[in-house]
Parts: structure tokens; sequence; C-alpha cells
């Protein structure tokens, strides 16, 4: 029985291999071995997608609403003269209709034939004036009693807010709260009905290449529904000390701001924000404030209206490989004091100019950005433990955080006028002449040497040198034993602390040789 079963399965092979060389004379091909070999392919065992958002759009859009925001204005312009009106009313004619561009060139004061329609002045949520639409955005319910996300800089400025549902129906809302430094604001609608709202997703869990679904009302449209990737993550553009962007590529226009991105499950990932655009128009990349970040911003601002960020009260700057060298540090995390505040937690604590800040609380801090998104999300009046880097040994400092300020002011950043060398003296190592500065701090730059390493790193005539090495330097002798003590320890840079109009930065300049 074995021997009859063996046999019939050879012939079933014999047969087999007859066939296979059959076919493949009738195809033209030369039977060299009729043993079929496959290559082994590389595979992802990726989720399979869907094709198409359907059933993620049916679900979110009633969540998705348009943001219009009225603000009091008045016109700058007399509104006297040829045109009566001041040109008011061509502002729904095309951009580069010609009485449009009549009015937006020859508007304003100096205009001959009155005020023009794009010089109105906003007057605030209280002032007074009459009330004129002045932007327009989207945003989405997060709760069923009416909580709504939106941008800060749609809403801000505005003293009337309306909301547009997906059905049409038009409500009115009020401001809870916003917060300048990541861009978002709460609008509540007080109505007796329940809203459809979508919820935050952990944005830790989206990787570049996930999907996403923007929904939002660009250019006035209403409900309009745009798909891509996300491109990349962690983007810093540049809008404030708490950037941390989820770049997206889908088309996220002027009247997106304020609107979510959602992933395939309907949760948002993100609230566009800003784009990237030469023309204004969509190129293919926008950027959304992370759902973590929003998430916790928004759940203050429901329930206190305002962000209350610990304050440290330091300007600061990157470590880069030239600074770290000339202050003998291993490598460039952590962040460059360059300026503690006065009357602030900082000074009272005594860190200096000079100070590298590398860990608070035990967490390392990689960059200034670490250091100011840290700082900023703690309570004010908690007691903090510093670790700082002082003359090339670390350095522990306790301090209780303050508040920080509303609206604290940068200060200038506009270079005094040059000034004609008096008594200059050369600092050929740092290809710089100096003089005594006035009130005998620091030594003011007279000239700068063509190609040198100062003029490349923004040293200009005007600034003033405070320390060399950490070393303050009240004449040039001072400077120049300082680069001496730095020559004969080996560095191959020097840390200048650079004073220009109110504010000081370090700079690391390589020594000259010879």
């Amino acid at each position: 029985m074995k021997l009859s079963t063996s046999l019939d399965a050879g012939r079933q092979r014999l047969a087999t291999r007859a066939a296979a060389i059959a076919i493949a004379a009738v195809l033209g091909v030369t039977a060299i071995s009729v043993t079929p070999v496959f290559a082994e392919a590389v595979r992802i065992n990726a989720r399979a997608q869907v094709t198409g958002f359907a059933d993620v759009v049916e679900k979110v859009t009633p969540a998705v609403v348009s943001v219009r925001v009225k603000s009091r204005v008045e016109s700058t312009g007399g509104g006297e003269g040829f045109f009566p009106f001041g040109g008011q009313g061509f502002d729904d004619l095309p951009d580069d209709h010609p009485l449009k561009r009549f009015f937006r060139d020859f508007g304003g004061e100096n205009n001959p034939f009155g005020g023009g329609p794009d010089h109105p002045r906003r007057k605030g949520p209280r002032g007074e004036g009459r009330l004129q639409p002045t932007s327009q955005g989207s945003g989405f319910f997060i709760s069923e009693d009416g909580f709504i996300v939106t941008n800060n800089h749609v809403v801000d400025g505005g003293a009337e807010f309306t909301v547009v549902l997906d059905n049409g129906d038009e409500l009115d809302a009020k401001l809870i709260g916003r917060d300048e430094r990541t861009d978002l604001a709460v609008l509540k609608v007080d109505a007796s009905r329940s809203f459809t709202y979508v919820a935050f997703a952990d944005d830790s869990k989206i990787r570049v290449g996930d999907w996403v679904v923007a929904v939002g009302n660009p250019f006035g449209l209403g409900g309009t529904v745009t798909a891509g990737i996300v491109s990349a993550r962690g983007r810093d553009i540049g809008a404030g000390p708490y950037d941390d962007f989820i770049q997206i590529d889908a088309a996220v226009n002027r009247g997106n701001s304020g609107g979510p991105a959602f992933n395939q499950s309907g949760e948002v990932v993100g609230v566009n924000t800003a784009i990237f655009s030469p023309s204004g128009g969509n190129v293919g990349i926008a950027f959304a404030i992370p759902a973590s970040l929003a998430k916790d911003v928004v759940n203050k601002l429901m329930t206190g209206g305002t962000i209350a960020r610990g304050w440290l009260g330091v300007a600061i700057q990157p470590v880069d490989q030239d600074i770290a060298e000339s202050l003998g540090l291993q490598g460039t995390k952590g962040a460059l004091v360059s300026d503690p505040q006065d009357n602030s937690p900082a000074k009272a604590a005594g860190i200096k100019s000079g100070d590298v800040i590398t860990e608070v609380d035990g967490k390392a801090i990689e960059s200034p950005k670490d250091l100011s998104r840290l700082i900023g999300d703690l309570t004010p009046g908690k007691e903090i433990e510093l670790t700082l880097m002082r003359g090339g040994k670390p350095e522990k400092l306790k301090l209780t955080l303050g508040k920080l300020p509303e609206g604290d002011k940068i200060a200038s950043a506009e270079a005094p006028a040059p000034a004609k060398p008096a008594e200059a003296i050369k600092l050929s190592a740092l290809g710089l002449s100096v003089e005594a500065a006035e009130g005998g701090k620091g030594l003011k730059v007279t000239a700068v040497e063509d190609g040198s390493k100062a003029e490349e790193n923004g040293i200009a005539v005007g600034d003033v040198i405070l320390s060399v090495n950490a070393a303050e330097v009240a004449d040039a002798k001072a400077a120049e034993s300082a680069v001496a003590e730095a020559e004969k320890a080996g560095r191959k840079a020097v840390l200048l602390q650079v004073e220009r109009g109110e504010q000081s930065r370090f700079v690391a300049l390589p020594l000259a040789k010879g």
C-alpha cells in the first residue's frame, strides 16, 4: 500500500514537471530548471489603512464650528473729499481690483480724498467705536455643554463672538480665557442643548507618516475637509518659547486657524495654527499645536481663565561649540545665562551672567527652550533646585519661582550710534579696538577688523564688552590679561559678554594665532 502510494506520488511529480516544461516551451522560454525559487521580499507589517475618510468626517464635522469676531473700531481717515464715504464698501472687491488698490495705496491721513477702507483702528473689547467684523477662523467643541477651542489670534481684540454650526445655526459665544504664549483660547456657548464634541488624542503616539484630516472654515466657505500626513514633529518656528508644533501637509488656509487636525479615530491630534507660505496660500506646510499641550492649557483656561506660569527671571541663550570651548565644558547642553533680571528670583538666589543651567530638580536641560518650557509649566511659588556650571564646576542653588509678569517688555536691541575712536587700544587676538566705556563699566568697541571672527559674530562699533571669560573688564589691560590666561589654560576661544542697548549676550571668539 505504501509502495503504491509512493509510486502514485512520483508519477504526480513527473507530470507536474512535464507540464511546467510544456508551458515554458509554449512561452518561448528555455527551461533551465523546473524547481521554483522565490526571493523573500522585505515586508513591513503596517496597519491596513482605510481607503477614505468619510466615516471620520461624518463623525467629527458636527463638532467643528466657524468663529466670527467683531471688534470696536474707528476709522483713521477723515471721510471727506472726492469720495464722501471714504472708500467704504470696497472690501468685497477682489484684491487686484483697481479701485481697491487705489484706496489701499492712497488711504490714510495723507489721502486727499478721505480715509481708505484698509485703515480701521481696533479699540479693544471695552473701547468705544462701532462694531465691525475683523477676523474669522475655526474652532471645535470639547464638551457637551458648549466649550470651544480656537486660536488666540482669532479672538484677540474681539468684543463680540459668534459661532456658526455645521447645520448653519448661529450662536453667540463669550470669551472664557486666552493664552498668548501658546496661541490658544476658549469660548463658551450658553444654550439649552447638547453639542457634539470631540476628544484630544494621545499625541505621543503620533508618528511621522500617519494620516491626519483637517476640518475648518477656510476663506469663509463653511465646513471644508482636507487630508494629509504628519510631516514632522517638534517643529520650532520661532513663534514663542513653547514652540513644539506638529507639521502636517494637509491643505490649511486662511480661516483654518483654530480648527482641529484629526487622526483616523476622530480624535484631535493638534490645533491648526500657522502655515509657511510665500504667497499666503497653502503650499503643504502647516503647523498644529500638539494635543497634549492644548489639552493642558485649555483645562486651565476653562477653570481659571488665565495661565499662571513660573518665572525664573533670566535672559538665556544656547551653548554652541565655541562657547562650550571657552567655558571649558564637555558638551553643548544647557542654557547660558546672559543676564539675570533685577528683582527676579534668579537675581535673589545669586545666579550670575555666564552660569550655564544644566538641570532643574534633576531633569536635564538640553537647550534654552527646555528651560523655558519646564519653568513655564511649574507653579509660581514652587521651590526648585537648579544645577549649573560656574567656572567649569557644578553648583546647586535652591530658589522659589515667581509669577511670570503679564505683558513683559522686551528691551530694545538697537545699537547706539557709532563713536569715533578716542585713545583706542587694539586687541589683536580678538580683532577689536576698544576704549573705556562711559562710567567706567566695560570697554566700548571702537573698531572691528574686516573679516574677523568678531565681525562674523555680529560685534559692532558701539557695543560694550562687560567681561572676558567671566572676568569684568574696566580697561584694555584687564581684557589682555583675561585673554592671556585663556591661552595659558589651552583654551581655543574666549567668552565675551557684550552689551548692546539694554540687552547683553555672550559671544565666543576663537583666539587668533600669533
